[in-house]
């Protein structure tokens, strides 16, 4: 089937010489081009292409990958992090911070109000040595700061976080371990990285994360 593209010689690909441009403005408000349109949808299917399609649908899907964990994800500073679910107590807006006496400095921030309740408020970023300055401000419309509320050996800590991202079910099989960089060592409270397409989390470790928590907490 011949179609004749006059969009692409005289219309708005072309030199714009069509005499009808000045009435449609462009090429498609005008029948010729819906016309050319219609024709090339009812067009007759080559056997080949019918072939192609039927293999391709005939295809059987893969099996879905089998999940065993569920981990809340959270970004703090830039690197995403991820605690396993069973700790993650609640999420929570973000609330100021009031510092205790002799406890202006370290991992332990101060404590929070959140919901009525006062927490102790912990720094991951200090426990994990990550850096947050000159870290962009999160944008979007429900990306910003909250609060992730934690539940460690029965006691829950506030920590503030830049982003939630949620839950992720993964395969237990699938953790990787964290690899090691120029600059620093993974931290020994990583069990491992977990992914959810181009986010790629470091995995804390329950058990670990809960002893050192309580240490803070003396």
């Amino acid at each position: 089937m011949i179609v004749d593209d006059c969009w692409r010689r005289i219309g708005v690909t072309g030199d714009r010489s069509c005499a009808e441009l000045e009435r449609h403005i462009h090429c498609r408000n005008c029948a010729v081009y819906a016309d050319a349109a219609q024709r090339n949808l009812q067009r007759p299917v080559e056997p080949e292409y019918r072939e192609a399609w039927a293999r391709e649908l005939a295809r059987p899907e893969p099996a879905p990958a089998p999940t065993d964990a569920a981990a809340m994800v959270f970004r703090i500073g830039a690197e995403w992090l991820a605690v396993p679910v069973a700790l993650a107590a609640t999420v929570a807006p973000l609330a100021p911070v009031h510092r205790l006496p002799h406890r202006a400095t370290g991992a332990l921030l101060g404590v929070v109000n959140v919901g009525g309740r006062v927490l102790p408020a912990l720094s991951l970023a200090a426990l994990l040595g990550i850096a947050t300055a000159g870290v962009p401000a999160p944008l979007g419309r429900h990306t910003f700061e909250r609060l992730l509320v934690l539940e460690l050996n029965g006691q829950r800590v506030a920590v503030p976080v830049a982003e939630m991202h949620g839950i992720l079910r993964y395969a237990g099989s699938a953790l990787r371990p964290p690899a090691a960089t120029l600059e620093h060592l993974p931290s020994p409270l990583l069990a491992g990285v977990i992914a959810d397409g181009a986010i790629e989390a470091g995995l804390l470790d329950g058990a670990l994360l809960e002893r050192e928590v309580k240490g803070l907490l003396r």
